[in-house]
């Protein structure tokens, strides 16, 4: 690897006015992330009373001591369910990946400070995306159960749909069968439907007086039979371990049950690994606190993506491939804590492209490209390179700051659409794991190509400049003014004002995060640490199955 020599200028104005709008964005972003993990001191010492601990401590107890953890849509449901007191925060549930018994896992806590832990749609699509993550990584789940189970009065978000409430069962199951260890405790109320996460789990444990496990409630026991029994001889932790034998252990107290989640992990066995390259770890030579101070602070300015990725990268050296053809994107070979992965990244600034002689031989000017587009031989670039990952099990690192592929007279008549199709092709087909970082920019069918949530990366964050769209909101209210012809210059602009705004909010990287669009929003800072967890994840699963792209409209 070839170490890069940064052209960055850290004592400029520009430099600092770029840094300066880089950290207001980061305090809002800090103040957002502590309104959403810290609860109501009262509420927390009625919890305490009781003998629980909130869900984000119980975490802490639970994973190796001096190690950090990963949370995953901690700005989940975050402004979206304003019509209910207090909101949703981070969804009523926490979900992280942490280190527990030296082993990587991921982890599903309840919060039963958030409406008693009960269920919304965005509930179920987070705890979908722990399950998930777990699959994809082959790595144990830890359920800590609180929950009242679904919130009726929105019963309808969650139920019956195929990614509704009942998907998370199929996956118990579905885990199960590829033995990947689920470990469940019931610290407080388990309800209803609820009650077979636990139950299809692979051990179980409960907490005497605190925990509670049945498919109807008193309430609905005596609705619905006119049978009048009290929680503890419905559910609770005793019946369960004595009497039904649902549950396979009791605990005095919570701390007892944390001991015993953490001895859980550390009876499991290993496995083979993935056969990912992976040496020594060498700290980026840049400094990666300059990353701050890179990205213009208004939509329009310009920037050199190579260096964020020297800033990032082990030793702040990569290897580029075809550095001089389809400049828009950047492709490198590097080494992020050890491993080796593949770079696939946009282009920040505008590039020239040598135009071939014309039919007489003439020499032809430079052509201008836009930086975040992908012109034709920027896709047939990023196919090469991805396929060539894909022979060689290299991890694929997307750097997203795109407005989508090239439009226009030219663009089409040099096949774009065939281009940008057999980019997405071999990008959907890939087999290695995909890591995703939303930069800036995140539109259209660049998303698509840069793997976007819907190309199944193992990890898809986003910084605070980030924002995703079909389109630029001006260019799209611009485009559909057109068809409004029966408008006055008045309403035209009033139409486009408001088309904007809603564009604006609806492209807001915390509007995608509040619906897990992104597992969340990080500090540009964070982005090493952040991917180096995705690849120590990734290594648990060795199941790679042998690459295919099918059909390619060359």
């Amino acid at each position: 690897m070839k170490q890069y020599n940064s052209q960055l200028n850290i004592k400029s104005e520009e430099f600092r006015r770029r840094q300066s709008a880089m950290l207001t964005k980061l305090s809002e972003l800090n103040l957002r992330l502590k309104s959403v993990a810290e609860p109501n001191p009262k509420t927390v010492e009625k919890l305490r009373k009781r003998g629980k601990y909130p869900a984000r401590e119980k975490i802490r107890r639970i994973i190796d001591k001096g190690t950090s953890i990963l949370e995953i849509g901690q700005l989940a449901a975050f402004e979206m369910y304003d019509d209910i007191p207090g909101g949703y925060p981070s969804a009523g549930c926490i979900v992280a990946i942490a280190t527990v018994s030296g082993r990587k896992v991921v982890i599903m806590a309840n919060d039963p400070l958030v409406k008693s832990g009960a269920w919304v749609e965005t509930t179920c699509k987070k705890n979908l995306r722990a399950q998930e993550i777990a699959m994809e990584n082959h790595l144990p789940i830890l359920y800590l159960v609180d929950s009242a189970g679904v919130n009726l009065e929105r019963q309808a978000e969650i139920f019956p749909d195929k990614l509704h409430f009942g998907r998370i069962f199929r996956n118990n199951a579905v885990m199960a069968a590829r033995g990947i260890p689920q470990i469940s405790c019931v610290f407080g109320f388990c309800v209803a439907g609820g009650a077979y996460l636990p139950g299809m789990s692979s051990d179980l444990a409960m907490v005497t007086k605190n925990s509670s496990m049945f498919l109807a409630g008193p309430f609905l026991v005596q609705s619905a039979l006119g049978q009048v029994v009290d929680m503890e001889t419905l559910g609770g932790a005793a019946m369960h371990n004595q009497i039904s034998g649902v549950a396979d252990y009791q605990f005095e107290q919570e701390d007892d049950a944390i001991q015993w989640i953490r001895d859980q992990v550390a009876a499991i066995g290993t496995r083979q690994e993935a056969g990912f390259d992976r040496i020594a770890a060498r700290k980026p030579r840049l400094n990666p606190e300059e990353i701050l101070g890179i990205l213009p602070h208004d939509a329009s300015g310009t920037y050199e993506m190579r260096e964020v990725i020297a800033r990032m990268v082990d030793a702040s050296a990569f290897e580029e491939f075809k550095t001089h053809f389809g400049g828009t994107l950047i492709t490198c070979f590097a080494r992020l804590g050890g491993f080796v992965v593949g770079i696939v990244a946009n282009r920040g600034k505008q590039v020239m492209r040598q135009m071939p002689p014309d039919a007489h031989g003439r020499p032809q000017p430079p052509q201008v490209q836009i930086g975040n587009v992908i012109y034709s031989d920027s896709a047939n670039k990023a196919s090469h390179f991805i396929m060539l990952c894909n022979e060689r099990l290299i991890p694929l690192i997307f750097l997203h700051d795109v407005t989508g592929f090239m439009v226009g007279k030219m663009a089409e008549n040099n096949g774009i659409i065939k281009d940008g199709s057999e980019m997405v092709s071999v990008q959907a087909n890939s087999v290695v794991p995909k890591l995703s970082v939303i930069v800036r920019n995140s539109f259209g069918a660049g998303n698509y190509a840069m793997a976007g949530k819907a190309y199944d990366p193992r990890l898809i964050f986003s910084w605070p400049t980030a924002r995703l769209a079909v389109m630029d909101g001006g260019i799209a209210a611009d485009t559909v003014l057109l068809t409004k012809r029966d408008l006055d210059d008045e309403q035209k602009k009033a139409f486009r004002d408001e088309l904007v705004e809603k564009y604006e909010r609806e492209t807001s990287p915390y509007y995608s995060a509040a619906r897990l669009v992104v597992d969340g929003i990080i500090d540009p800072r964070r982005t090493r640490e952040t991917l180096i967890w995705g690849l120590e994840m990734a290594v648990n699963n060795p199941e790679i199955p042998e690459y295919k792209t099918g059909v390619l409209r060359m």
